[in-house]
């Protein structure tokens, strides 16, 4: 194989120049409701006060606190409603959770804290002004922003839109990523194995962590390794999404194609990375749209995406926390690696509260064609180029992929 006219540069170097070029997607205007996990653009704040009006936050009895014995009961007021009812002296209003305070009224009474009979009520504890009442502007205040640009809409808040009569809002929205496999020896998943092919895995694999990042993958299925082939997929797919992902043809073998149109067709930025896996893994701009191209190895196209895609995806949605986080780990059993590279090894961590630690173990067999290597893991272990030998007990960078269970 002849040697790669592309350097090598190290993952965060990478990682910077893509980020360069991606920038969040323009902003939409959707309906609240669809808009969950999504990221704001622009501010939002209350047009009223929330509760707009004096709230009970109990059942019970409004009354004047400053009187004194038992209180004649003069009329209700419902949540819903509204009654013409003013409490006066030594009168008290039958009133449910979550509606107005009767005017005149300044506290209320727990149901539980009263004796009633004969269409008067005794109240049995202290009672002080502003008891179990929401006054107005006690959750927001008139103008109050409430959610500002930026924030990642959760059930919470797709709660507080609807709470502020907010029905349709400003978003950055998903990226959508055309996503294809390339080679001459890949199947579909229902077509019977024949000598020399295997089933594509990569792109299955490939849609689902496009899905987690945020992202709506559009499938564009296999691509043969032949010239036209490719260029008719691409050109199809460009104009229908925000991002291509392939996986396949990104060596240097005859018939690894991929490279060279982009490189041809656009602007090639990343060649190859200081990873293992994931050496060839490969990005640039092909009609003004970002283009990775990650390798055929099934483990070496999701390190890849993981390190390289991920936050970029992220960041084209609006978010602002591009990473996953880090912890210092020690591990369970001694680890070799070539030290040539980096090296992302899967592993599982997990955190031991008695002495606030992380503890690894890898999952078996590393090799980048080792799908079954990322089952379980919860981690990539961070091995740093330069040095092979790390014995049990060494503390060694993970990022963390998911949840970590205690011990």
């Amino acid at each position: 194989m002849p040697e790669s006219p592309y350097p090598m540069i190290p993952v965060a170097e990478a990682l910077a120049m893509i980020l360069r070029e991606v920038a969040p997607l323009p902003s939409v205007d959707v309906p609240f409701a669809d808009a969950e996990g999504l990221v704001l653009a622009e501010n939002v704040r209350a047009a009223e006060p929330i509760p707009q009006f004096p709230t009970a936050t109990v059942d019970g009895f409004a009354v004047r606190a400053a009187d004194s014995g038992a209180r004649r009961i003069i009329g209700a007021q419902m949540a819903g409603e509204f009654a013409a009812v003013r409490v006066g002296a030594g009168e008290a209003a039958r009133v449910t959770t979550g509606a107005t305070l009767p005017a005149g009224a300044d506290a209320m009474v727990m149901i539980e804290d009263t004796i009633e009979r004969d269409g008067m009520v005794e109240i049995t504890a202290p009672v002080s002004a502003g008891d179990n009442i929401r006054p107005v502007g006690n959750d927001v205040a008139a103008g109050q922003m409430v959610l500002p640009a930026g924030t990642v809409l959760h059930p919470p808040e797709i709660g507080l839109l609807a709470m502020l009569g907010k029905t349709t809002v400003r978003v950055h929205p998903r990226p959508k990523v055309g996503v294809m496999s390339t080679g001459d020896e890949l199947l579909e998943p229902h077509e019977p194995l024949a000598p020399g092919k295997v089933r594509d895995a990569n792109r299955f694999a490939l849609m689902g962590v496009v899905r987690q990042a945020g992202g709506l993958p559009v499938d564009f299925g296999i691509v043969r390794d032949e010239t036209g082939g490719l260029a008719e997929t691409i050109e199809r797919a460009l104009p229908q999404v925000d991002v291509l992902l392939t996986s396949g043809g990104v060596s240097m073998g005859q018939r690894d194609l991929v490279k060279p149109y982009i490189a041809e067709h656009g602007v090639l930025l990343v060649g190859r990375v200081n990873s293992r896996p994931g050496k060839p893994v490969t990005f640039g701009m092909v009609g003004g749209k970002p283009f990775f191209a990650m390798p055929g190895n099934p483990v070496s196209a999701l390190v890849g995406f993981e390190n390289l895609m991920r936050p970029a995806l992220l960041k084209m949605a609006g978010y602002k926390n591009l990473f996953r986080p880090r912890r210092k780990v020690i591990l369970e059993h001694p680890i070799r690696h070539h030290p040539d590279r980096v090296e992302y090894q899967r592993a599982t961590v997990i955190f031991h509260p008695a002495d606030d630690t992380f503890t690894a173990r890898t999952t078996g067999g590393q090799g980048s064609a080792r799908l079954l290597s990322l089952h379980g893991a919860n981690a990539l272990l961070i091995l740093p180029d330069g040095q092979s030998e790390f014995p049990a007990g060494s503390a060694v960078e993970a990022i963390l992929l998911a949840e970590v269970g205690d011990a």
